[in-house]
């Protein structure tokens, strides 16, 4: 009798795992495919403020991701020159660079007009760049604009999650792309974890 218990108790446990594990993949599925197709460009008419969410860098010498972000805003620049660039990021480097600052002068350096960039250089993560921008946002424009939201693929299912949590007007996309492949396969592999998580527990 006790054996029989025993065993009742091992295949119930067994069941428990297998479907708890089902559970994940299904969740993760799920939230990679919500990650894959809000990854994709989508601008309305001519936007009056395009806002870059920053990335890792090394003082001046920006990631490739980073990067990425910053030559897709510098080539949206170049076609829309009057538009306004809130740059978007306050983590620092060990000399006291923030990843806002590094776009910066990555972007006039490349000839942006420095006078239409606006430096957000406090938040540390994506729910802080979302709500440090919007109170740029509100300091410095009328309620009447556009806003574009520019950042790898990956990341914009997630921003426009908390965009409209945060009460952002709505905002067309512009996906960089992310031309490491290492790093591609680490973010896809990650950003489904995060979305779910900020999905859960982001507030603003």
């Amino acid at each position: 009798m006790a054996n029989r218990t025993k065993k009742r108790g091992l295949r119930v446990f067994a069941a428990i795992v297998v479907l708890l594990i089902a559970l994940v993949v299904v969740v993760y599925g799920a939230s990679l495919v919500a990650v894959l197709a809000g990854g994709n460009t989508s601008v309305d008419g001519e936007p009056d403020v395009m806002i870059v969410f920053g990335c890792q860098h090394d003082g001046y010498k920006m990631s490739s991701a980073l990067k990425d972000r910053a030559d897709a805003a510098l080539d949206y620049i170049r076609l829309h020159p009057d538009v306004f660039v809130i740059l978007s990021g306050g983590k620092a480097d060990k000399n006291g660079v923030t990843e806002a600052e590094c776009m910066r002068k990555y972007l006039v350096d490349c000839g942006a007009d420095e006078s239409k960039l606006i430096l957000e250089d406090r938040s540390t993560t994506t729910v802080e760049n979302i709500r440090f921008s919007l109170d740029l946002l509100n300091e410095r424009f009328e309620d009447d604009y556009d806003v574009l939201l520019l950042s790898n693929g990956f990341h914009l299912q997630r921003i426009r999650m908390l965009w409209k949590r945060a009460g952002g007007k709505d905002a067309s996309a512009l996906a960089a792309p992310l031309s490491s492949t290492s790093d591609k396969a680490a973010m896809y592999l990650r950003e489904p974890f995060v979305l779910l998580y900020e999905f859960l527990f982001a507030r603003f």
